[in-house]
Order: C-alpha cells, then structure tokens, then sequence
C-alpha cells in the first residue's frame, strides 16, 4: 500500500497489456480502473499479457483513491500506486523584500 502519497508526487502504475490496436497504440488494463486505456508505443516490442510501468503526477488525493495524470487524469485505488519521487517545493534563494538602504 502506498502511504504518504501527496499532490505533486511522481507514482507509478503497474498495467498488462491487452492488444495492440494501431501500429503505435497499445491497449491497456489498469487495475481498479473500469475504463479502457490506451498508450503510445511506437517500439512495438510489448506483447499481449506483459506488465508495463505507466508513471504520472498526482492530482488529488482521496481517503482511498488517487487521480494520477496520465493524459487523460486517471482514479485508481491507492493501493494500485507506487511511489517514485517525493515532490519538494521549490526553495527561496533570496528574500523577497530588498534590503534597506
């Protein structure tokens, strides 16, 4: 289970693929989502079956969801996410009132 999931944050979406529909589309399950999804993939080395990471930003962040930016924004259960990267608000290098004079 993912704890300490935030907006801003960078996770990930272990999905299997179901079909290629183009010659760069695949077609994709995302689990506990109930909606088809699809991705580019101009590689065409994915198989039928084969697990692949999708990575996005949070959105929102519900007592058991999280909206991940997928294009489209994406709700899945929290526990269908894994972090990658903890988003650090930028830091001031100068104040922002000028010195006196």
């Amino acid at each position: 289970m993912a704890m300490g999931i935030k907006v801003g944050d960078e996770v990930a979406i272990t999905a299997i693929v179901r079909k290629r529909v183009t010659e760069d589309r695949v077609s994709v399950s995302i689990p506990h989502y109930g909606f088809p999804h699809s991705i580019v993939d101009r590689t065409s080395t994915l198989k039928k079956g084969q697990p692949i990471e999708l990575t996005g930003n949070v959105l929102r962040v519900d007592e058991n969801t999280v909206t991940v930016n997928l294009s489209p924004p994406v709700t899945v259960d929290i526990a269908a996410v894994k972090l990658v990267t903890s988003y650090v608000p930028p830091t001031k290098k100068k104040p922002l009132v000028d010195k006196p004079t």
